[in-house]
């Protein structure tokens, strides 16, 4: 799958927006390492030495960031992408799933027919948070008899709990960065 790719300090790239989009929140912009190909490349390296050795038949992205790290893991998998996408936004038959936020509810989507029974699927998205979209995006998966390898994320912000939330399911949850309530 070619050379490896040399490491890169992601949290040293990752900026930090105090009070954004409301007082009181941490933003974590990964924007400024969506622009430097040597951390897209290291982040694909990193994510398929992790799971190199699970069956992955194809990448889903959650958007919208997740599409981006999907396709980069789709590609050095040299697998197909599928679009875990906000309500109204996928053609088609879909499969939709009401998840928490934090005034209500959401709707994430899945078209029918984006994989086959049995096919093994690698979620990834920029941030795992409370798990909200993750969870809905396994349980689509699932309902459309898909099994789910793993879930590939940049950022965690652990005292969200959502990677907990999501390993006590059973799931395989890979971060690369993690922020403690920092």
């Amino acid at each position: 799958m070619g050379a490896k790719s040399k490491q890169v300090n992601l949290r040293e790239i990752i900026t930090t927006y105090p009070d954004f989009p409301k007082q009181g929140i941490l933003f974590r912009d990964i924007n400024p390492v969506f622009k430097r190909n040597d951390a897209l490349n290291y982040i694909a390296d990193e994510f398929y030495r992790i799971y190199s050795k699970a069956k992955v038949d194809m990448v889903a992205g959650i958007e919208s960031r997740g599409f981006i790290i999907a396709t980069a893991l789709a590609l050095k998998f040299g697998k197909g992408i599928v679009m875990v996408r906000k309500a109204g936004k996928l053609p088609g038959r879909t499969l939709k799933k009401p998840y928490d936020i934090e005034y209500g509810t959401a709707i994430m989507e899945l078209q029918q027919d984006a994989l086959d029974k049995d096919n093994s699927i690698l979620i990834a998205d920029d941030l795992i948070a409370t798990g909200g979209t993750a969870v809905a995006a396994a349980q689509m998966i699932k309902e459309l008899g898909g099994k789910v390898a793993g879930f590939a994320f940049i950022i965690e912000l652990s005292d969200l709990k959502g990677a907990d939330r999501l390993r006590k399911m059973g799931y395989n949850v890979e971060s690369l960065v993690t922020f403690h309530g920092e």
